[in-house]
């Protein structure tokens, strides 16, 4: 199907929810994706940070033909071993080699946004005995755009048109904020480390530790987002051991089955929920799961083998000298492991410096207002991230 037939069924047959660009991908190799017209374009995106393992990866791709040949699905109503072997190994990788022993049990869903919805109810029900049902989030958070996920993303521009809200969410400013709103109705606090759609700005180290060790104190739970910056894209299995804390719930998706539709919450509270407190039809089957372990099995190599903290170093020189170079269009660099961005001097020059990009063959992502987005496959080789950056150099001289 050529791109202009494509195009007419779009517009004709399907909701329009996306302002898409003008160009349609038909396969992929590694970093790189080709469209209709066989054009290679160097992906710095990877699906927003879902293709973990880069495209057409030959491991998983014979591991997902596998499974689809034996079982697809049963239903959470029987036990489903890639689902178990799923749990015991996301959360093996989370605890090995830190200082935490607390049990953890993991749910499979089947998005970031169910993952938060899932770590919403955990929460009131954990709050319900003392009548404590608040959840704290942040400024220019994003956590999905279910409507309870949607009302615990801090940003009034999105909103619109969709309420009533269920109650109970608070935002607040900065940690500093959050800490002053915490009171005795406040059952967690639900946050991203590094702000995926917030400007891609990590955190403090020193005042999410603090947090930390005020929440234990006063009994209210530490809730982690880390539905982009999970799953390796931080260097470490999680951000959360980056920053040294020890959360009582992380939910995480995009990267863990490699571009297979999953959502995960693996916490602290192992008996929170009864039988039939929460779940889901599709969450956890066969072939999401099957994908989510050889995807966590070609990323711990890379890990352990160093080399994802060659690529993360390789990345990161690229980007400084793109400061340095282009200073009258980047004022500096932000992020954590390959969850980076540039942040413009001009934010209204956001929008194009991505249409260049593009037409370059490159692709780059926005983040917030004015900051560019960098989110490359993990299993990214050293030509790819070099020609990759080639062609973002092009597109920048252009302005």
């Amino acid at each position: 199907m050529d791109f202009a037939h494509t195009q007419a069924l779009d517009e004709e047959f399907v909701l329009h929810t996306y302002a898409r660009a003008n160009v349609a991908f038909v396969r992929g190799e590694n970093a790189r994706v080709f469209d209709t017209q066989d054009n290679d374009y160097i992906d710095f995106g990877s699906g927003i940070g879902v293709c973990s393992v880069g495209h057409a990866n030959a491991n998983l791709a014979q591991a997902i033909a596998k499974q689809a040949q034996t079982l697809l699905h049963t239903s959470n109503l029987y036990y489903i071993q890639p689902q178990a072997a799923l749990a015991q190994q996301i959360i093996t990788l989370y605890r090995d080699n830190t200082p935490y022993t607390a049990h953890m049990r993991a749910f499979f869903c089947n998005s970031g946004a169910e993952a938060n919805e899932c770590a919403i109810k955990i929460a009131r029900k954990y709050g319900k005995p003392r009548n404590a049902y608040k959840i704290i989030t942040l400024d220019s958070s994003f956590h999905g755009r279910t409507i309870a996920s949607l009302k615990a993303t801090a940003q009034e521009k999105m909103h619109l048109h969709f309420g009533p809200f269920p109650d109970g969410f608070i935002y607040a400013q900065d940690i500093d904020d959050m800490i002053n709103k915490l009171d005795d109705s406040t059952c967690a606090v639900l946050l991203e480390l590094v702000q995926g759609e917030g400007g891609v700005l990590p955190m403090d180290k020193e005042k999410i530790n603090t947090l930390s060790t005020i929440l234990k104190q006063k009994q209210i739970l530490l809730m982690i987002d880390e539905v982009q910056s999970g799953i390796f894209r931080s260097g470490e299995i999680f951000a959360s051991k980056v920053y040294g804390i020890d959360p009582d719930v992380i939910t995480t998706a995009k990267g863990l089955a490699g571009g297979v539709p999953i959502g995960a919450v693996i916490t602290k509270l192992t008996d929170i929920f009864e039988y039939g407190d929460h779940g889901t039809t599709f969450g956890g089957n066969f072939l999401s799961c099957a994908a989510g372990l050889e995807t966590l099995t070609i990323l711990n190599k890379l890990y352990k083998d160093g080399e994802l903290q060659r690529t993360i170093t390789l990345f990161h020189t690229e980007l400084d000298a793109l400061v340095a170079d282009f200073a009258h269009i980047f004022s500096h660099k932000v992020g954590l492991g390959l969850m980076c961005g540039l942040y413009t001097r001009n934010p209204d020059m956001q929008q194009e410096i991505i249409a260049q990009a593009l037409k370059h063959y490159v692709i780059v992502l926005k983040s917030g207002k004015g900051v560019v987005r960098f989110l490359p496959p993990l299993t990214i080789t050293k030509e790819e991230i070099q020609e990759g950056f080639a062609r973002v150099r092009n597109a920048l001289k252009t302005f």
